[in-house]
């Protein structure tokens, strides 16, 4: 049976710089689990596979199993039933907000944190879509990049071109019906590249030497936005290299499996510009379709041939540099998972046999998330940091804290140690890094990522916790700690008042031109967020907020009641609010199917309202 382990190591190739607190990982252990357990989660499976095309998110069932015998609830009070008409009493809402923060309190981990899926970009691991395919995220549609490496995975796994009950001769015909596997976008052609199912001459060109033009231009990719720097670092070098793995025979079979025409009759230079219109967010400008031929034709072959390719081995040990960098300063997690298994390919590129692929390895394991819908890998390490402050500053809301001292006392002790207490070592500027001395990150220290709102809501969550007894909740941070923790979000903020996510903004807006991924938008640089938008309840929640602590007020503030009129305005018949992803996807506020109201987003807009003093609004 599957196991969630907290805070463990027990690998001599693991790092840690606070004893691996906020590590969550499974582990299959065949002794453990009774039969009735054991019947009990693959009940779980069978109930999530049969509806799994209505109901497409899991419940973390697997991980409530566990804690439910784990953390049982001493005392269960009864639920509150409230009929249309009738009164709330104060005493009603005390009993829901104790029941709410008991139960929240059985699914907080040992080390404090509260663990859980942040599946994300699914185009990690997604799920199988009606249609046969597969999309960018368990609610969207099917994409060529999403089926066609879905697919790809299956083969390699050992499923057979006609395994799956059928699944596996829906996906290919899927890819095969939009295209072809050709029409995959860029990182996807990446990706079968270096598997060998693609060319790497059917590729936009990724030159490792551009890290080697001087910081001042503005197109240096030290000047982008961390998660796109990070990307593009290791898939330079993999590119400069023209890496191809073991050409096997399930290989070969994918060669005639993914393309409409003949694998030797393929025609790359024209693949190069293919994108299935499913896939495209992001269309490619005229500019980059000059640029990167301009790269192709002319560049390309001057570093592939001496004296140019001694410009080629030196800017691949350059990038290798930066990757080590990376490496080392998160103890081989990394920024995100993308970058993290390009990285640990790289230093197998690199030498097979190296320390760096092995300190790699073990650490695969903090991106790999198990529910009763199957294993995924996640959008990140965890949001251990950014879930267990908001915890914290939502019992702490209650005024009842106090009651449930041992909960809100191990969530102290976790923000606690999760902050980043040091600087990476070495010149910062020559490895494009910000500080990061008293920030916090949002999963856990070993990652060590500076992040500004993550930073702001610990700081947040600490100071709040600093006002209520000691022998309840714990000592209070150090008061240099706080200052170290101001110090970074005010480095943090930007010429014009903004501030961004990891580090300031290093260039300008028409960066985005250049943006090779079809996929994605606004990811070159690290753009100035001023919450209100992409997800709308959520954003304008942090918005009034962030007025109302600079001293705004509804009767003083345009913005705030703008802000309101905003969310009155999409209030449903039913009273609450729901809001879909499109949201983000098309940037308009976009209702869920049906007009259904949703808990999570009701709750948003509940609370922008009642921090904008204008929740009498709806009780009259």
């Amino acid at each position: 049976m599957w196991k969630l382990k907290i805070a463990e190591g027990g690998n001599p190739w693991l790092r840690t710089v606070n004893g691996h607190v906020g590590r969550q990982i499974w582990e299959f252990d065949p002794k453990l689990g009774s039969p009735e357990e054991i019947v009990e989660i693959e009940k779980a499976r069978e109930n999530f596979r049969k509806d799994r095309f209505q109901r497409k998110h899991s419940a973390d069932l697997l991980m409530r199993i566990q804690f439910a015998k784990e953390n049982p609830i001493s005392i269960v009070l009864p639920q509150v039933k409230v009929k249309d008409a009738e009164e709330i009493t104060e005493d009603q809402v005390t009993t829901t907000l104790r029941r709410a923060i008991s139960f929240h309190s059985t699914l907080q981990a040992h080390d404090g944190h509260w663990p859980g899926d942040y599946g994300g970009p699914m185009f990690l691991m997604p799920g199988l879509n009606v249609d046969g395919g597969w999309g960018l995220h368990i609610e969207g549609p099917s994409t060529m990049f999403g089926t066609s490496l879905n697919y790809v995975t299956l083969r390699l796994l050992g499923e057979g071109a006609n395994d799956g009950q059928g699944s596996m001769e829906k996906g290919r015909k899927w890819i095969l019906d939009h295209g072809g596997a050709t029409a995959i976008t860029s990182w996807g052609k990446m990706w079968l590249s270096v598997l060998g199912v693609f060319d790497w001459s059917g590729n936009n060109p990724l030159p490792p030497e551009i890290w080697l033009l001087p910081y001042i231009l503005p197109i240096h990719p030290g000047r982008m936005w961390c998660h796109c720097r990070m990307v593009y670092l290791p898939m330079s070098y993999l590119y400069g290299k023209r890496f191809v793995g073991p050409i096997t025979p399930t290989i070969l079979a994918l060669r005639k499996e993914l393309f409409t025409v003949p694998y030797h009759e393929i025609d790359w230079n024209q693949a190069r510009n293919e994108c299935a219109k499913e896939d495209l967010y992001y269309p490619h400008p005229l500019v980059q379709d000059v640029l990167w031929a301009s790269l192709d034709k002319v560049v390309e072959p001057i570093f592939m041939h001496w004296p140019g390719k001694k410009l080629r081995e030196k800017s691949l040990r350059v990038v290798m540099e930066h990757i080590h960098y990376e490496d080392e300063n998160s103890r081989y997690i990394c920024i995100g998972p993308v970058n993290k298994v390009l990285n640990m390919l790289c230093c197998w590129v690199e030498d097979p046999n190296s320390e760096a692929f092995k300190l790699h390895l073990p650490r695969i394991y903090d991106y790999l998330w198990l529910a009763e819908d199957g294993m995924k890998m996640q959008g990140y390490n965890g949001s251990q940091l950014w879930d267990t402050s908001f915890a914290v500053q939502a019992i702490v809301s209650t005024n009842l804290a106090e009651e449930y001292g041992p909960t809100i006392k191990k969530a102290h002790t976790y923000i606690k140690n999760s902050q980043v207490l040091n600087d990476c070592p070495g010149n910062l500027d020559s490895r494009y890094r910000h500080i990061s001395k008293g920030a916090w990150p949002f999963s856990t220290t070993d990652h060590g990522w500076p992040i500004s709102d993550c930073t702001a809501e610990g700081l947040k969550a600490v100071l709040l916790l600093s006002k209520l007894p000691s022998d309840i909740v714990g000592e209070p941070l150090d008061a240099k700690r706080l200052y170290d923790a101001v110090n970074v979000t005010l480095s943090l903020q930007n010429t014009d008042g903004g501030f961004a996510t990891y580090e300031l903004t290093r260039s300008y807006r028409w960066l985005e031109l250049l943006n090779p991924a079809e996929t994605f938008g606004d990811i070159v640089i690290d753009y100035p967020y001023g919450s209100w938008g992409v997800c709308f309840t959520y954003g304008t929640w942090f918005g009034i907020k962030g007025l109302v602590a600079a001293g705004k007020s509804y009767r003083n503030s345009p913005s705030i009641q703008k802000a309101c009129d905003f969310l009155l305005t999409r209030q449903l018949v039913s009273g609450g609010w729901g809001e879909s992803y499109l949201s983000c996807q098309n940037k308009v506020y976009s209702n869920l199917e049906g007009n259904r109201s949703h808990v999570v987003n009701t709750g948003w807009a509940m609370l922008a309202l009642i921090d904008a003093g204008q929740i009498s609004v709806l009780l009259v």
